[in-house]
């Protein structure tokens, strides 16, 4: 049976996964200190011979591992808001998106799909949680679907108790404002059996596996 997975999401100290307002120039809001860490060459198919082994990169290379699909929210794809109109956007990834995937970018806009050559595909869809889940799940054939942020698609899945992992780094830095995961998420931890692992950059792996009876 497929699993519906997060990984890679960083979270500061209070609590908080992306800045509130996404511009060209900030494609994570004024949160880019959740990344000042981030080592993303694995996820993009950069190998370094010389590149240690590390804790980091061992937990950020499980993002591509038996996924059939991803599952994204309009602000991950994008900066803008409201009707595409003649928007030629095609996400922040270039001609060379690394998922290789069809993806379901959630949004109230309509829009026709973007196609690439390597076999990235987005597709914007309308609907709940569920409804969303089970096109993503058809499109998969079989593998895990990846939830791929922001925090607040994130979230509206594990308020409708649909997500079987999770990957969260808690990075140590305070933000003092964005978007938090947790919002409405009291006794959470309490669907999951939780591991965690600290690195040296300083950074915690938390680990969340969906308790099965």
């Amino acid at each position: 049976m497929s699993r519906t997975r997060v990984h890679n999401l960083n979270i500061s100290l209070d609590g908080f996964a992306a800045g509130e307002h996404v511009t060209l120039e900030e494609p994570i809001g004024a949160a880019g200190q959740l990344f000042a860490r981030f080592d993303g060459r694995v996820i993009h198919g950069v190998q370094h011979a010389d590149a240690p082994i590390t804790v980091d990169r061992a937990l950020t290379s499980l993002w591509a591992q038996g996924i059939g699909a991803e599952i994204m929210g309009r602000r991950k794809f994008g900066p803008q808001s409201g009707d595409w109109g003649d928007d030629d956007w095609r996400g922040w990834w270039g001609d060379e998106p690394p998922f290789r995937t069809p993806l379901f970018v959630m949004t109230h806009h309509p829009r026709a799909p973007i196609h690439f050559d390597n076999g990235t595909s987005f597709h914007f869809v309308d609907g709940p949680a569920e409804e969303v889940l089970a096109r993503a799940k058809e499109a998969a054939d079989g593998q895990d679907i990846r939830l791929g942020g922001g925090p607040s698609s994130v979230r509206q899945f594990l308020q409708a108790d649909l997500v079987d992992f999770m990957h969260l780094v808690t990075v140590p830095v305070v933000l003092g404002q964005g978007v938090s995961l947790w919002d409405g998420l009291e006794g959470l931890q309490e669907r999951f059996d939780i591991e965690q692992v600290t690195s040296a950059s300083g950074q915690i792996h938390h680990l969340w596996n969906r308790k099965r009876d």
